[in-house]
């Protein structure tokens, strides 16, 4: 899974990179403890086919929740099943956006009990770019923009910390991923390349 990650680029920075008009109240920068139910900096393409770089909340919340914590905290949608579970198809069919990252975090977990932590960023050192679905929640006055980063099964060294990883998605897909491109994003929900991440240890904490 990806239950934590680091933001580091401004705002700015991000609507160059992916072309995209930015809202007025995106998150704060650099974040380096990105934590699920926080508003978060994402992209995706509106009706009119223009880019939007919006905030998001961190959880996605299915239309029938009756509250915030109407069920499971959802932040993660796997991609083996995104397609067909009830809470994300329609997402995963329409709503698809992009979470610009510098890196996320995972735990080797040891037989006593240690943990150690790494951050996970690109090896080129460009941003790492994961793949999300957003929905939009309703209750009386409250209206939340919700999303979810896309899992997959993980390989190479990724797979000896742990047994699941982002999809990561890379530039000249962003169109296909956003939407803007047609029909085939399904293909691009698998593990990223050996070699394309960097691997840093980091104090246990």
């Amino acid at each position: 899974m990806c239950g934590r990650f680091a933001v580091t680029l401004p705002p700015e920075a991000m609507a160059q990179i992916f072309d995209a008009i930015p809202a007025n109240d995106l998150p704060d920068v650099p974040n380096m403890d990105v934590r699920p139910t926080t508003q978060i900096a994402t992209i995706r393409t509106d009706e009119a086919g223009t880019r939007r770089l919006a905030p998001m909340r961190w959880g996605f919340l299915p239309h029938w929740y009756d509250n915030v914590k109407g069920g499971p905290l959802l932040i993660n949608a796997r991609a083996e099943t995104v397609a067909d579970k009830p809470a994300f198809r329609a997402a995963a069919r329409e709503r698809r956006c992009l979470i610009p990252s510098s890196g996320f975090y995972e735990w080797l977990r040891f037989e006593d009990g240690r943990k150690q932590p790494y951050l996970i960023t690109r090896n080129d050192g460009a941003p790492l770019v994961m793949a999300g679905i957003w929905q939009v929640w309703e209750r009386g006055d409250t209206h939340l923009v919700t999303c979810a980063i896309v899992t997959t099964e993980a390989e190479g060294r990724m797979a000896e910390i742990h047994t699941r990883m982002p999809v990561i998605v890379e530039a000249d897909d962003w169109p296909l991923w956003l939407g803007e491109e047609g029909k085939g994003a399904a293909r691009l929900m698998r593990a990223a390349p050996e070699g394309t991440l960097a691997f840093e240890e980091r104090a246990p904490g």
